[in-house]
Formats: C-alpha cells, sequence, structure tokens
C-alpha cells in the first residue's frame, strides 16, 4: 500500500431532512460503489448516523458524499465526523442498513 492508504474507521452522523428519503439505502449503495464498509442507521431524533471503515481515500469521499450529496431528495443541514483513527484491520465485512 502506498502512503496515506492505510485503513481508517470514522463515525458519522447527518443532520436535516435524511429519514424517509432513502437516505440509508443510498448511503450503502455508496459505500459499496467505494469499497468501504460499515453501517447506516437511522436515530430516534431525526438524523442518520453510522461508522465507515476502508482505505482513507475512499473513506475521506464517501465523508464528501455524506457532507454535500446524500440521497437525491435530502436535504442535508451538516454531517459530523468523530473517533476517527488508523486501524490495522476491518471490523465489519460489508456495509449493512441498521434497523
Amino acid at each position: 500500500m502506498a502512503e496515506g492508504d492505510g485503513l481508517l474507521s470514522v463515525d458519522y452522523e447527518v443532520f436535516g431532512k435524511v429519514q424517509g428519503v432513502f437516505f440509508r439505502k443510498y448511503t450503502q449503495a455508496q459505500g459499496k460503489k467505494l469499497g468501504v464498509v460499515g453501517w447506516v442507521q437511522n436515530t430516534d431524533y431525526g438524523s442518520v448516523k453510522g461508522q465507515i471503515q476502508g482505505p482513507t481515500v475512499k473513506v475521506r469521499q464517501l465523508q464528501e458524499w455524506l457532507r454535500k450529496t446524500g440521497s437525491p431528495k435530502s436535504n442535508i443541514e451538516k454531517a459530523e465526523f468523530r473517533n476517527e483513527k488508523k486501524i490495522a484491520h476491518l471490523d465489519h465485512s460489508d456495509f449493512c442498513i441498521v434497523k
């Protein structure tokens, strides 16, 4: 692996109109398209949260997608990222929607 291509894990939460607009489904599809793993879940208070793990450059691409794009009918107010850390191996084998 080239320098900067290590594995990264980051937790996220997206706020705005992100429930009832297929946000989880699009997030899962985008994660799979980029080749990252993790999960996405609705919260009880209207946001969407989850975790992304994978090569740093791919994690950054999904972070940017969560910050600015989202699903076609979503309206993202803000995206917060926390607990970012380098990891030696992936904790997940797929990108899942948690009910």
